[in-house]
């Protein structure tokens, strides 16, 4: 159809687009803010008295740490399908089916529960850990449209909404216990319950609230040649908006694959586009390092804290023979390090926006350094262990929200999906080994041992993370060039 208006084609519409996207930023980061309050809720339940449910339902305390391993692991494995199906669909697909796997498996809990099967629990637990990677995958989510200046903040705050559900979870169990009575079910399936409540509205508020896609926005934008994502070449992206059954132009040659091909190529695709960037690599060193230096030491502290209270040989009764004060020192410890983890990450987050992304690493690294270095110190001490892993809980914060700022801007747009995909899958990897290898090197070296290996690990990364920093390295600024990469590159 003519334009009669008078007005130059598009002029109109491209002069909102700005504001359009400031808009729908502000809102999407409060959506997913919001959904992982919910969904949070809903997977807490699950951490906090899986290892009790597996005891109960396998008849042996040998299999305590299975449902948290088992979440771990299909949290890793599942990063990159979640992540290549955000890819071609939009962070919305990625997300809801990630929670919808969730919810799925809070349901095979609650049979399992009712049966008796140990397997069935396992299962739901895999099932829980897809939607762990899915509240992961939705702090990327809330950089998509950010601005520069403000990528950091988006991506804490959404971080930090996950500290009100991993507070709430370990606090479901008595509530939880009436909801089960009051619909007949055992006590301890009643968590599970409020669980499922919390991924259904989570669900439900995502795919009511979160449109248009902020993946597939920040797309169009680009090839609309407004470049507001990331600053980059609309040459280098595509819409996201097209017709069905085509494939954008950028995306032919993957989009031609069968759908075997793409997801077996899914992690080779990440981890060139990595490979190419110095920046990323630093970023995934960042994260990767961060989280298995915190699991490795936070997951076997409440095991030293038992034999450092109520004596040498009392980890090996520990569900029978716990005092109050123990248990008391225990919880009180770990909710520090929680709150070290979550609740300052909106400051961790304005950090990264003042000071810079890799800046920020190095703190997050000097902090895990000097972590390690008190509880090694003061390991017969249960305040010092408190203060170093409080110190642990703000390092991680650092190095997380840093680094994840800084892989978000690393890479090119058509890349950035994937190589978040891997980096998640990584994070688990890293997680499921340092929580294995902890015990094995608890027995061997002792606790200062373990912190010093960890020390080791952080170290590494600190100094590479330092090297980035002198002159005549890249800058911390991602400045676009011909080619989509960033100049510091």
């Amino acid at each position: 159809m003519a334009n009669t208006s008078g007005a130059q084609p598009g002029v109109r519409h491209d002069q909102r687009r700005p504001l359009q996207r400031q808009t729908v930023q502000r809102r999407t980061v409060i959506l997913l803010g919001s959904a992982q309050l919910l969904s949070g809720i809903g997977t807490g339940a699950t951490v906090s008295i899986g290892s009790l449910l597996a005891v109960d339902l396998s008849g042996s305390s040998a299999w305590a740490g299975s449902v948290s391993t088992v979440m771990t692991l299909a949290a890793a494995l599942s990063a990159l399908p979640l992540a290549s199906l955000a890819d071609r669909r939009g962070r919305l697909a990625g997300l809801v089916t990630g929670l919808a796997a969730a919810l799925a498996g809070v349901g095979c809990i609650v049979v399992s529960i009712v049966s008796g099967s140990f397997l069935l629990l396992l299962l739901g637990t895999a099932g829980v850990g897809l939607g762990t990677a899915s509240n992961l995958q939705a702090r990327f989510a809330a950089v998509d449209l950010a601005d520069d200046e403000h990528r950091g903040r988006s991506l804490s705050a959404v971080v930090w909404a996950i500290t009100i559900g991993a507070v709430a979870g370990p606090n479901l169990i008595q509530p939880g216990a009436v909801v089960g009575q009051a619909v007949g079910l055992p006590p301890i399936a009643g968590p599970f319950i409020i669980s499922a409540a919390g991924l259904v509205l989570a669900c439900a508020l995502l795919l009511a609230g979160l449109r248009p896609d902020p993946l597939l926005f920040a797309r169009e934008l680009a090839a609309a040649g407004r470049q507001p994502a990331d600053n980059q070449p609309a040459s280098q992206h595509h819409t996201g908006q097209h017709q069905p059954g085509q494939q954008p132009a950028s995306r032919q040659p993957s989009g031609r694959q069968p759908a075997v091909a793409r997801r077996r190529g899914a992690l080779a695709r990440g981890w060139r586009a990595a490979r190419g960037s110095p920046s990323a690599i630093l970023a995934l060193a960042a994260v990767v390092g961060a989280h298995a230096v915190m699991v490795g030491v936070m997951s076997v502290t409440p095991l030293h804290l038992q034999e450092l209270v109520a004596g040498p040989g009392a980890a090996a009764h520990a569900g029978h023979t716990a005092s109050g004060d123990v248990l008391v020192i225990i919880g009180f410890t770990i909710s520090l390090h929680i709150a070290g983890m979550f609740a300052l990450s909106p400051v961790m987050g304005w950090l990264t926006d003042k000071a810079g992304r890799k800046q920020t690493v190095v703190i997050g690294f000097a902090l895990l350094v000097a972590a390690v270095a008190v509880a090694a110190a003061g390991q017969r001490s249960t305040t010092a262990v408190a203060v170093g892993l409080v110190l642990l809980g703000l390092g991680w914060s650092a190095a997380t929200v840093a680094g994840s700022t800084l892989l978000a801007e690393s890479v090119r747009q058509e890349e950035r999906v994937m190589v978040q995909g891997v980096s998640d899958m990584f994070m688990g990897a890293a997680g499921a080994v340092g929580g294995a290898s902890s015990g094995i090197i608890l027995s061997w070296a002792g606790y200062s041992g373990l912190n010093v290996a960890g020390g080791v690990v952080a170290g590494v990364v600190l100094a590479a993370a330092v090297m980035a920093l002198l002159p005549g390295r890249a800058g911390d600024r991602v400045t676009p060039t011909a080619g989509g990469r960033s100049a510091a590159d």
